[in-house]
């Protein structure tokens, strides 16, 4: 919902109504750093925590403040969840605004009595408004504050592998590429770091030979640095401005010039992560994707999240409602956890019984594994009995029955369990219980539900081969996908994490190109990633750039047509 924010230049997106205004605001400048939102000081997450009002100034601003809130993606009218967003990027007419529009945005609202925050890129003081704004707040009163972010001068190069000192070029100098600039003055050996220059490198590099450098000094171009659409070309002044062409290079980029460049050769770290800019499929429902996802990132891809089921309440709940009874009524000897979904379940039956966890008291917990162990230590207890990843069949059900004890009528003064589980189930673990002597109230805790069909670009994604890898965590997550949206194209990785699945994908006509060697999502992602530091090896030894598996799929259909 958007709406005007009492006139201002930019463009409101309500999501909080502002307490009773105050006689004046304040004002914090917050660098959001070059691009990466994990960047973000401390400081600055608290204040934008605190914010009553939010001018942003990239597009991605609002999403970055949005997914730090924990907000939703579009809210309604009478929304009454965090700050209120105002564009301070693009005036109404859709056109950038000026510094000095800015500033007066900055202080209108500030006027208001509002905690305000206004987010720049990189650092407030570097090459940014905040100076101009600032002094705009001191001369109306308004206090302010200014809160330093990592500034693309040293993020960028850092995240490139080049280091802009040494033991050996100790000097550094910034320079902005106004197009004011006398070269003649640069040219010793010094690092430089050009701002705003990918526009006249030609020029540039031209200006600093005939200044004195050599021809063959190096020169690095970095592009959208700390994102996972960074890359870089090294070069030297003689032929940086055709490989900048050739590589089709555009802003935002980072110049940095100097022999610190040859370093990048043993340093680069983030373009050469094994899974660097990979589009990674994600089928999972959006609760259970987190960590999977935050696994991808910290090797370099860039997950989108699919949501292929929904966890939803059962249909009767009197099934529930009987065992969580019987559970506090002191009916059951054990519980089982297949599933955080399941301790998330039952969970929530007993706070809306206004129970807790005391009604556990002598009750043994079982858990299939780490993940559903550290779900039910959240709730402040802890289970007796979880299989080792180490076991002959790890975490899961068949693990859990391995180590299971047998009912024992003189040791066990109960001999019924409670299993809480999906509603699709297996009744594997039901069937070992009963042979090891015990009695089972087989309860359906939640069910789960066909999500409905991704968008259009996903589904035409997913089919022309546009996604790198698709992970897939269980056989539902396979039946699902395909069914919602189709088969992966082949050129994509297929990575699953166990042998079901794996006879699940195979089924759908799929190939399987890694798989884990345990149940467990770490471990997926991590199989997935020796995949990748593989692939990239084999590219690295013949010689070839290394591309990502979207990348080929064109050129293998070409050559088949050949």
């Amino acid at each position: 919902m958007t709406r005007s924010s009492n006139g201002s230049a930019g463009t409101a997106r309500g999501t909080k109504k502002p307490a009773a205004p105050r006689a004046l605001g304040t004002v914090s400048f917050v660098g959001t750093g070059p691009g990466d939102p994990e960047l973000l000081t401390v400081r600055a997450v608290e204040v934008i925590k605190r914010a009553e009002l939010v001018v942003t100034e990239a597009p991605e601003h609002e999403a970055m403040v949005r997914s730090l809130l924990g907000l939703p993606e579009e809210t309604g009218p009478d929304a009454v969840d965090g700050p209120e967003l105002v564009d301070g990027g693009f005036g109404q007419d859709g056109q950038p605004l000026t510094y000095a529009a800015r500033a007066k945005l900055v202080v209108k609202q500030a006027k208001r009595g509002l905690r305000v925050v206004r987010l720049i890129s990189g650092d407030p003081f570097v090459y940014a408004s905040g100076p101009e704004e600032a002094q705009a707040c001191a001369k109306a009163g308004i206090g302010f504050e200014i809160v330093p972010g990592v500034s693309s001068v040293g993020a960028v190069p850092a995240y490139a592998g080049i280091p802009l000192t040494t033991k050996d070029h100790r000097c550094v100098e910034v320079v902005t590429c106004d197009g004011n600039v006398d070269w003649s003055a640069y040219g010793d050996d010094r690092t430089l770091v050009l701002l705003s220059g990918l526009g006249q490198i030609a020029d540039i590099a031209a200006a600093l030979v005939k200044a004195g450098r050599a021809a063959s000094t190096p020169v690095a171009v970095t592009r959208v640095g700390t994102t996972t659409e960074q890359s870089t070309v090294c070069s030297t002044l003689e032929h940086v401005a055709a490989d900048v062409r050739g590589a089709r290079m555009a802003p935002p980029a980072v110049v940095v010039v100097g022999k610190v460049v040859d370093l990048r050769e043993t340093l680069s770290w983030f373009e050469t992560k094994p899974l660097f800019g990979w589009r990674v499929l994600v089928p999972r429902t959006k609760e259970q994707a987190g960590s999977l996802s935050q696994a991808l990132r910290g090797y370099g891809s860039v997950p989108e999240e699919v949501p292929t089921i929904s966890v939803e309440p059962p249909r009767n709940p009197q099934q529930m409602d009987k065992a969580v009874r019987g559970l506090v009524e002191g009916r059951y000897e054990w519980i089982a956890f297949t599933s955080v979904n399941a301790v998330k379940a039952v969970r929530e039956k007993f706070e809306e019984y206004g129970l807790d966890a005391r009604a556990f008291s002598g009750l043994k917990i079982a858990a299939v594994g780490d993940k559903t162990a550290a779900a039910i230590a959240a709730w402040g207890l802890r289970p007796d009995l979880v299989p080792s990843a180490e076991g002959s069949a790890g975490q899961s059900a068949a693990g859990l029955l391995e180590i299971w004890p047998e009912y024992d009528q003189d040791l066990d003064p109960i001999n019924r369990v409670f299993l809480p589980r999906a509603d699709i189930a297996t009744e594997n673990l039901v069937a070992g219980l009963v042979d090891l002597g015990w009695e089972c109230d087989d309860v359906t805790a939640y069910r789960t539900v066909r999500a409905s069909p991704p968008p259009a670009p996903t589904r035409d994604a997913i089919k022309s081969g546009r996604f790198d890898a698709v992970v897939f965590t269980s056989s539902s997550t396979v039946r699902n996908l395909v069914g919602i949206a189709g088969k992966p194209h082949p050129s994509t990785v297929i990575a699953v994490i166990g042998p079901m699945t794996a006879k699940t994908a195979e089924e759908h006509g799929l190939r399987v190109d890694v798989m884990a060697s345990a149940p467990d999502v770490e471990v997926l992602v991590e199989a997935l990633a020796d995949f990748g530091t593989a692939r990239r090896a084999e590219f690295v030894e013949a010689g070839l750039p290394v591309t990502k598996p979207s990348d080929r799929k064109t050129t293998a259909r070409r050559r088949k047509a050949e």
